[in-house]
C-alpha cells in the first residue's frame, strides 16, 4: 500500500462495510478481501485490491473473493483474474504448486524429489508452467519440463517414464477461453485421490509465501530439464503397442480445436498407416481464444463444432471426422449415417464412442485368444450400462461403481492390476487402453476409432449402421446430459438447495415414468417411494439417482466438481427382445429423454 496505508485501509474497510449492508458483497467475500488487504503474505496484490474497492467493483470482487477456489474432480480450475482467492492467478497457482511440493516433502521427507510439468495452448499456460517449475525447484525438486505445447496424457506418461513424485498440467481442458487451471498428478501418473487430494488441499491452505527460482538459471543449472523429444518418442512406441492390424483405406479429417492435439494425433495416425489425413485448417492454429470454434468453447462433446467440418467433409469426400479438446485427452467424432457420404452425417456422443471402442477392443482381444474371466473394463456410475452388457457377452469383468472423474477409473487399474485391463471410458468422451499412462488419451482413442471405422467400411456399412447392429444385440441405450449453470457467489447455495430438494422431495414422475426410488451415494441409502430405505453399497459422493418403474430408465444428478453447475445424466433403455422397429424405438426414447428434461427443469425452477 501507499505511505498513507492506514488511512487507505480504513477507507477500504468503510466502503466494504457499506457494500455489505447494501448486499453488494457477501460476508465471505468481505472477509477474504480484508485478508488480502492486511495479511503481509498478500502485500504485492494489495494495491490492485484497493483499486477495485475504491472503484466500487463489487460484483467482480464478490465473484473472485466469495470463496477459496477448490480442488475438484479435475484439479483447481476457474476464470483467470489478477486478484482473488476464487480465481486463477499467480497467487492461486503458486499456492497450488507450493502446497503440492510441501505435501510431497511430508510424504517423502528424505528426498530426492522430482516432478513433471506440461502446458497447453491457453492464455498464460506457459507463464503458469514456468511459475510452477520455479516454485518446485526452489523446494528442491528436479523438474522435467515439456518445453512446447503437449497433451495431458503425455504429462501423465512423463511422470511414469521419469518415476516422478508428482506432476502438474496447466490446462483448463475444454473450458471457455477465460479459464485456466492446474491438474495435479501423483507418482502413479493419475490425478489425486484420497488421501493425497485432501493432503495437498490442507497444505495449499497453509501456504503463506512461496519462493520462485529463476527459470532460465534453473535450466542452465540442470534443475529444469527439457525432455520433449525423448518423451514424444517413448510415448509413440507405447501408442503403437495398441495399434490393431487391418484396413487403412479411410479419408479422415482431424481438428485439434486450436489445441495441442495435432502433434500427437497426426504423427500417430500416419505412423499406423492412415495417410489420407487432413488437418482442418480453420482449427489448426494453436490459439487460446479458440477463434474459429462456435462459442469459442473447444469441447468435442458439442455437436456445433462439427457443423462446418461436416460440410467440408461432404465437399472433399471424407469418411470420418475426429476432434480433440485443447489438451487432447478427449475424443469427439462424426460420420455419415449411411455409406452415402453426401447424405446426413451425425456426431457420436461419449457413450456411443465408448461402446464402439469397447466392442472393437474386446472383439480384437477375443480373436487373439487374449480374453479370460480375469480381464476387465472400467466405467463410472454415470456411464452407459451398455458397456457392462458388452463385457458380460465376452465373459469379462466390468467395474462400473466408480465416481465421476477419470482418476477413479485409473484407481481401479492400479488396484486390480494393469495386465488384465482392456479399456476404460467415461461418458464425457474420455478413453484409455494400456498401461503407459493414467489418464484418458485423445490420441490413442483417435487411432482406435480410425481403425474401427476403416474395418467397418470394409464390411460395406457405416459406423452408425454398425452401432445400430450393436443396439439390436445389446438393447437400445439412449443417454443425454443436461446442465444447469449456477454462477457467482449465490451459485453454491442454489446447487446445495437443489441437491437437498432431491433428497427431501423427489419428483413422483420422470416424464412418462413413475419414480420408484432414490439412490443416494452421499447418505449411502436407497430410499423407495413409500419411504422405506436400505443401505446402498458403493462410494460416498454427492450423487443422487432417481430410478423408475422400468429397469434401465433413470437419471442421476450431481454438482460439478470443477464448474458452477449441476449435471443431470439421463438414461433410457429398451431390451433387445422389445425392439421391433429400431427407428421407432429411437424416436420413443428421444421423447422419453425430453420428458426427463422437462421434469428436471421444472423441478430446478421450483428451488
Amino acid at each position: 500500500m501507499s505511505d498513507n496505508n492506514a488511512n487507505e485501509l480504513k477507507t477500504c474497510q468503510q466502503r466494504i462495510d457499506i457494500a455489505l449492508r447494501a448486499n453488494e458483497l457477501t460476508p465471505s467475500a468481505a472477509e477474504n478481501i480484508l485478508i488480502w488487504l492486511t495479511d503481509p503474505s498478500y502485500r504485492e496484490y494489495a494495491p490492485q485490491v484497493v483499486e477495485h474497492v475504491m472503484a466500487g467493483k463489487w460484483q467482480v470482487l464478490d465473484d473472485v473473493f466469495w470463496t477459496v477456489l477448490p480442488f475438484g474432480t479435475g484439479g483447481r480450475r476457474g476464470k483467470m483474474y489478477p486478484i482473488g482467492c476464487n480465481a486463477i492467478n499467480v497467487r492461486t497457482i503458486g499456492e497450488s504448486a507450493k502446497g503440492l511440493a510441501d505435501y510431497v516433502h511430508a510424504t517423502k521427507p528424505e528426498g530426492p524429489w522430482s516432478a513433471a510439468i506440461a502446458y497447453d495452448t491457453r492464455h498464460r499456460s506457459r507463464e503458469f508452467a514456468e511459475l510452477c517449475a520455479g516454485i518446485l525447484v526452489a523446494r528442491g525438486f528436479q523438474v522435467y519440463f515439456l518445453d512446447d505445447y503437449r497433451s495431458t496424457p503425455e504429462l501423465s506418461f512423463l511422470i511414469r517414464l521419469k518415476e516422478c513424485d508428482c506432476g502438474i498440467m496447466v490446462t483448463a481442458s475444454h473450458n471457455p477461453p477465460s479459464d485456466n487451471a492446474v491438474k495435479v498428478y501423483w507418482s502413479s501418473g493419475a490425478q489425486l485421490i484420497p488421501p493425497h487430494d485432501q493432503g495437498v488441499i490442507q497444505r495449499v491452505e497453509k501456504v503463506e509465501r512461496f519462493e520462485i527460482a529463476d527459470f532460465e538459471a534453473s535450466v542452465q543449472a540442470g534443475s529444469i530439464v527439457f525432455c520433449c523429444e525423448e518423451t514424444d518418442q517413448a510415448l509413440m512406441q507405447s501408442h503403437l503397442q495398441h495399434s490393431v492390424a487391418g484396413p487403412r483405406d479411410l479419408k479422415i479429417i482431424y481438428s485439434p480445436l486450436h489445441g495441442v492435439g495435432e502433434f500427437n494425433v497426426s504423427s500417430l495416425l500416419k505412423k499406423v498407416g492412415f495417410n489420407d489425413l487432413e488437418i482442418y485448417e480453420p482449427h489448426r492454429e494453436p490459439d487460446g481464444d479458440f477463434p474459429n470454434v462456435p462459442g469459442h468453447v473447444s469441447n468435442p462433446e458439442n455437436k456445433e463444432i462439427f457443423t462446418e467440418i461436416i460440410e467440408h467433409a461432404k465437399r472433399t469426400g471424407a469418411e470420418l471426422i475426429m476432434a480433440s479438446d485443447p489438451d487432447c485427452d478427449r475424443l469427439g467424432a462424426a460420420a455419415p449415417k449411411t455409406v452415402d457420404l453426401q447424405k446426413d452425417w451425425e456426431t457420436f456422443n461419449g457413450n456411443q464412442l465408448g461402446v464402439l471402442l469397447t466392442e472393437f477392443v474386446l472383439a480384437g482381444a477375443e480373436k487373439q485368444g487374449a480374453l479370460d474371466a480375469q480381464k476387465y473394463i472400467v466405467t463410472t456410475l454415470v456411464t452407459t450400462l451398455m458397456a457392462r452388457r458388452i463385457a458380460e457377452s465376452y465373459g469379462v469383468r466390468c467395474f462400473s461403481e466408480n465416481l465421476v472423474g477419470f482418476k477413479w477409473i485409473c484407481d481401479v487399474v492400479d488396484r486390480e492390476g494393469p495386465d488384465d485391463f482392456l479399456i476404460g471410458f467415461e461418458e464425457s468422451h474420455g478413453y484409455l487402453v494400456g498401461d503407459y499412462c493414467r489418464d484418458k488419451d485423445g490420441a490413442v482413442a483417435c487411432m482406435l476409432m480410425s481403425q474401427l471405422a476403416a474395418w467397418v467400411k470394409s464390411q460395406g456399412i457405416s459406423v452408425h449402421q454398425y452401432l445400430d447392429q450393436l443396439y439390436l444385440k445389446y438393447g437400445f441405450h439412449a443417454e443425454a446430459l443436461t446442465t444447469i449453470r449456477m454462477e457467482g457467489s449465490d451459485g453454491m447455495r442454489r446447487m446445495t438447495a437443489l441437491m437437498d430438494k432431491f433428497r427431501s422431495d423427489m419428483p413422483g414422475e420422470l416424464g412418462d415414468l413413475k419414480v420408484t426410488g432414490r439412490r443416494d451415494y452421499l447418505q449411502g441409502l436407497t430410499v423407495m417411494a413409500d419411504g422405506k430405505s436400505q443401505p446402498l453399497a458403493g462410494p460416498r459422493y454427492n450423487l443422487v439417482f432417481l430410478d423408475t418403474e422400468i429397469a434401465g430408465n433413470f437419471i442421476a444428478a450431481r454438482p460439478s466438481g470443477t464448474e458452477p453447475k449441476v449435471k443431470f445424466y439421463l438414461f433410457a433403455y429398451v431390451a433387445p427382445e422389445f425392439i421391433h422397429d429400431l427407428e421407432k424405438t429411437k424416436e420413443e426414447m428421444a421423447q422419453r429423454i425430453a420428458g426427463y428434461q422437462q421434469t428436471l427443469q421444472d423441478f430446478a425452477n421450483s428451488v
